[in-house]
């Protein structure tokens, strides 16, 4: 089944002779329980395509249906729900003078309600860590647990589909691994699908189970993780994959 569709989806920055085409007709599906991954060099439109999905911009032409529904670019409380974002720099997406245990408070009251409540143990489980971690400010902790405390406030707010921006790219090997993991293991416990973006397709082979390929904005190459990257067709796919250090 499709959760989430993206129809000819173009956005374009400026105007005239100014004007930057991010992206240039791009579909894709998403499918119930799938990781989808989003691949391409700095600049391909990855990371445009979870700015249009998760409604912080909109865009130029083109639809995003969820559940065969297309959304408007005014969401609805519930549809941000729905659609949870993780981003690359985990630290800097926590309020520095906040607790972790707040943030997720306020994230999941403003999405669910003001009597919504938060079972951090639980939550603490489902990401690895001691739940003594909740009560500590963000600069307190690794940029792994950051970034596990960031796939913790996502999951907080019950959704179906993570958006994952580059999340482990600043995070150590070692690091990246667990991430990757738990990732895995949080979307096959909860049935959860997700769209995980990466310039690097070692880390998309871990994880996805399926890959588009981006250039300039423009969809080159999808399928099947292993097809594309096992034998991938076009010239540009196979670059990408010629760069690739063995994870």
């Amino acid at each position: 089944m499709i959760v989430l569709e993206g129809r000819d989806l173009t956005k374009v920055y400026g105007r005239h002779k100014t004007a930057f085409h991010a992206l240039r007709g791009v579909s894709f599906r998403l499918k119930d329980g799938e990781i989808l991954g989003l691949a391409g060099e700095s600049g391909s439109g990855k990371s445009t395509i979870l700015k249009l999905i998760s409604g912080l911009e909109p865009p130029t032409s083109g639809s995003i249906l969820l559940h065969g529904r297309e959304l408007s670019p005014r969401r609805t409380k519930e549809e941000y729900r729905t659609m949870q974002m993780i981003f690359q720099s985990a630290t800097a997406s926590f309020h520095p003078r906040r607790t972790i245990a707040d943030s997720i408070t306020e994230s999941v009251r403003t999405l669910r309600g003001k009597n919504a409540s938060v079972d951090f143990a639980a939550l603490a489980d489902l990401v690895g860590l001691p739940a003594v971690l909740m009560e500590r400010y963000p600069r307190q902790l690794s940029g792994g647990q950051c970034q596990r405390m960031a796939i913790a406030r996502a999951m907080a707010a019950e959704p179906e589909i993570l958006l994952c921006d580059e999340i482990t790219s600043a995070l150590d090997v070692s690091s990246q691994a667990q991430i990757l993991r738990l990732l895995a293991e949080i979307c096959r416990k909860k049935h959860t699908s997700a769209i995980f973006v990466s310039h690097d397709l070692a880390v998309i082979r871990c994880l996805c189970d399926r890959v588009t390929i981006l250039r300039g904005g423009a969809l080159i190459e999808e399928g099947e993780v292993a097809q594309v990257i096992g034998a991938p067709k076009e010239a540009y796919t196979r670059k990408l994959v010629d760069s690739v250090l063995e994870i």
